[in-house]
């Protein structure tokens, strides 16, 4: 019971530690739209739930392999019942698991639909690059939300987005889509335009 209750506390933190990088990723499948940053809260709280994660684990690690007492019937013969829900290999398929989400946001990128552009438009007297500063991104997961959802516009012809300098840098026809237009795109995801810088 003790160790039920160790591997889904594991399970319940190490969900809880990558939260914010898989909603991005169900958003686009489920077509919820603006709930992806919802759970941007947790980032900060991610290296500690990682290391309660790995203390849980290495808890039930300990007493699955510390020398058990015999457990014996009435004629002092051994019992060993040992149903797959405790055994060794209940636990290892658990911790791969829990590494597994644990590590999700270095290859979530691996998940999104890869998406081509329509047609790129050169030699056009229109284009524009805007920066836009971006609140709510906290990994790669959240950048390829937001390419995902500019890459659907063919009228954009390039996009860099990074959540470490929380801003997209995109490049446009300004003639076919506006800056307002393309805000909208990047607020419906559930990421916040905080900023928007024109280049020259």
């Amino acid at each position: 019971m003790k160790q039920g209750k160790l591997i889904g506390a594991s399970l319940l933190s190490a969900v809880a530690a990558s939260l914010c990088c898989i909603t991005p990723l169900l958003v686009i499948f489920a077509g919820a739209g603006g709930a992806a940053s919802n759970f941007s809260w947790i980032e900060p709280a991610r290296p500690y739930l990682a290391g309660f994660t790995f203390l849980i684990l290495g808890v039930a690690w300990y007493q699955k392999f510390r020398p058990a007492k015999a457990n014996v019937d009435e004629c002092g013969c051994e019992i060993k019942k040992t149903s797959f829900w405790q055994s060794k290999s209940f636990l290892l398929i658990v911790t791969v698991f829990t590494i597994g989400m644990l590590a999700f946001p270095l290859y979530s990128h691996v998940f999104y639909p890869t998406q081509e552009k329509q047609g790129s438009i050169t030699g056009s007297k229109n284009l524009q690059t805007a920066e836009f500063k971006i609140s709510g991104m906290t990994c790669e997961s959240c950048e390829q939300h937001i390419i995902h959802a500019l890459n659907k516009h063919s009228e954009i012809i390039s996009v860099n987005v990074s959540y470490e300098k929380s801003n997209a840098l995109i490049q446009f026809d300004e003639a076919k889509i506006s800056i307002d237009k393309i805000k909208e795109s990047i607020n419906s995801t559930g990421y916040s335009v905080k900023e928007t810088i024109i280049k020259k």
